[in-house]
């Protein structure tokens, strides 16, 4: 079963595919795992939820359970009746984001590394979960290993992607400039080279905007926790050589976003894209023309933000690398010049294209996140002066509003800021999000700091850069209130929530299965690529009418749909599973040994 690799000690061995993936087909996909995944809404409500992947020793340990007349719960080991430990239940409350009345299980206390079970007399007893010290070591791997499965202008040969080898789709060495990308020195027609980068989400293009917020979250995942990826070997074709192979895998993206920069003008265009989507076949079977289509400011700014990122994260490497880190700060200063030259320039979808548009009207994040991060790589005030600290609020990062990115550098970075920085608006900024974060989680009857209006597209990547935001404020109070709510941020998103779903492919007994992701869908295997997650519930269901399948309810924590059909609950996208990397790595480097 699935949970048991939670235990395994060597992540080469979760990465081997071959003894990997026949794990994940006996558990969590396995023909238990589908049925499973036709439970009705009733029956979903009436199970006990939990992160069924597991826990570190020193972690909070929640279960969410029915409210039901019982009144005390028990630990048992794994598939017996031996108690490991007892204890009280809380009193019903009900959540209206999932209208269930639930009481909550706390045994926070069982410590002893196992396999374990909560048994409540008259309920079915839980998924099984793991107690661990490398618990998350698995998922992490994983999680970051799905952006290798997502590499654009890549054949993934079976060394390193087992039975879901592919070959080479998306060359873009023949790219074509759209007419709304025209300049004088590149017109429309002209062609240029765009290779490599991530395929966005399910379908097969590339974004600039999307990019930004997902490469940042794996840089600042390496910044911050370097010691968790040094060792790391994800097999990928880089492994073993002098990079960490997060980096190696972040500058796989980052190489294909420096070649969307015009040279011309320091300008960036938005997306690199076919001019309709790709329908579901595997990446070398979709051949249509591909196009960069228009520069935007929103593109300029996220991408001197990364870029300047990553030219501090790089520089240590000067030798592998020669030249890398100052190339990229020059691109970052040259879009950043572009952008100021041209500050209201926002992205209006030509008529011919009809894919993703990431168009953002409000540029003053953007704006905000380049100029902090390029005055925390450069120590140049006039970034900070630019940044507009007292003006810039603090918020949940997402690709449309990445203020909190800001303020995630600066706090970061505070003992290494000139005297301009004000450190108190740092910490007072970092720690007030986090304390409404906080007052919602401890009102929340199962426990998460999301709450209704929370469930939007995209619902369990909001999930989990709350949690990245709670990892600041810990990381800078050492509040540990503060890291129990990024791991119930986590708990939620492996299995702790109304759906009674891990929302990552592989892992958990009963986890998403069928997620809108063409290479999963095509592929002709049973199971998905493992380490991707789901976009989550939300209610607005916009794929309703051409679904196959039915939502089993209307509520927004509810509204899940477990299809390929289901791009509005069930797609997959790199800017979501970009903070499921970072939160597992915090959590995983945080928690007290």
């Amino acid at each position: 079963m699935l949970f048991s690799l939670n235990r395994l000690t060597s992540v080469v061995a979760l990465i081997c595919f071959s003894g990997f993936l026949v794990a994940c087909g006996s558990g969590g996909n396995g023909s238990s795992g589908s049925a499973v995944s036709a439970t009705t809404s009733a029956g979903v409500a009436g199970l006990i939820k939990l992160n069924q992947v597991g826990f570190l020793p020193e972690s909070m340990k929640l279960a969410v359970v029915p409210d039901v007349s019982e009144t005390g719960f028990k630990v048992v080991k794994a598939g017996t009746t031996t108690e490991v430990f007892s204890g009280r239940l809380g009193m019903g409350v009900v959540w209206d984001a999932s209208g269930e009345r639930v009481k909550l299980a706390d045994f926070s206390s069982v410590k002893a590394p196992g396999d374990y079970q909560i048994h409540i007399e008259g309920l079915a007893d839980s998924h099984v979960f793991t107690i661990a010290a490398d618990a998350y070591e698995p998922l992490l791997a994983a999680s970051i290993k799905a952006f290798y499965f997502n590499r654009a202008s890549a054949e993934l040969l079976s060394e390193h992607a087992g039975k879901f080898a592919r070959p080479l789709g998306h060359p873009d060495t023949q790219v074509l400039i759209h007419p709304s990308a025209a300049s004088d020195a590149r017109p429309a027609g002209f062609v240029i080279t765009s290779p490599k980068g991530w395929y966005d989400a399910g379908d097969y293009n590339k974004y600039i905007v999307n990019s930004g917020i997902a490469t940042y979250s794996l840089l600042a995942a390496y910044e911050h926790f370097p010691e968790l990826f040094d060792a790391q070997n994800l097999v990928i074709p880089e492994s073993g050589n002098s990079l960490p192979d997060l980096l190696d895998e972040a500058l796989w993206n980052l190489e294909w976003m420096l070649s969307m920069q015009d040279p011309n003008d320091g300008g960036v265009y938005h997306k690199l894209t076919n001019k309709n989507f790709d329908g579901t076949v595997m990446p070398h079977q979709a051949t249509s023309e591909r196009y960069v289509v228009q520069k935007t400011t929103a593109a300029a700014l996220d991408f001197a933000a990364v870029m300047a990122t990553a030219s501090r994260v790089f520089a240590q490497y000067e030798n592998q690398l020669p030249g890398m880190s100052a190339k990229m700060l020059a691109a970052a200063e040259s879009a950043w010049a572009w952008a100021n030259a041209n500050p209201a320039i926002t992205y209006q979808q030509p008529s011919d294209v009809k894919t993703g548009e990431y168009g953002d009207k409000n540029l003053a994040d953007e704006f905000a996140w380049a100029a902090s991060e390029l005055y925390v790589t450069t120590k140049n005030d006039v970034f900070y002066s630019a940044f507009k600290p007292s003006e810039t609020q603090i918020t949940v990062p997402s690709w449309g509003d990445v203020r909190g990115l800001a303020w995630v550098s600066l706090a970061h970075h505070r003992d290494h800021l000139t005297t301009v920085a004000d450190q108190a608006l740092i910490a007072k900024r970092i720690e007030s999000l986090a304390a409404s974060l906080h007052t919602a989680w401890s009102v929340s009857p199962y426990k998460t700091s999301m709450q209704k209006g929370n469930f939007v597209w995209g619902s369990n990547s909001g999930a989990l850069n709350q949690a990245l935001m709670l990892v600041q404020a810990y990381r800078l109070t050492g509040k540990r209130e503060y890291l129990d709510v990024a791991q119930s941020q986590l708990d939620y998103v492996l299995g702790r929530n109304a759906t009674d779903t891990s929302f990552v492919t592989g892992f958990g007994e009963r986890s998403t299965l069928h997620p809108h992701h063409r290479p999963s869908e095509a592929d002709e295997i049973a199971e998905p690529i493992p380490g991707f997650i789901a976009g989550g519930p939300q209610p607005g269901q916009q794929d309703k009418s051409g679904c196959n399948a039915t939502y089993p309810s209307n509520l927004a924590a509810k509204s899940y749909l477990d299809n390929y059909c289901s791009y509005a609950s069930n797609e997959i996208a790199i800017n979501w599973n970009a903070p499921l990397v970072y939160v597992t790595a915090a959590v995983q480097a945080l928690t007290p040994k």
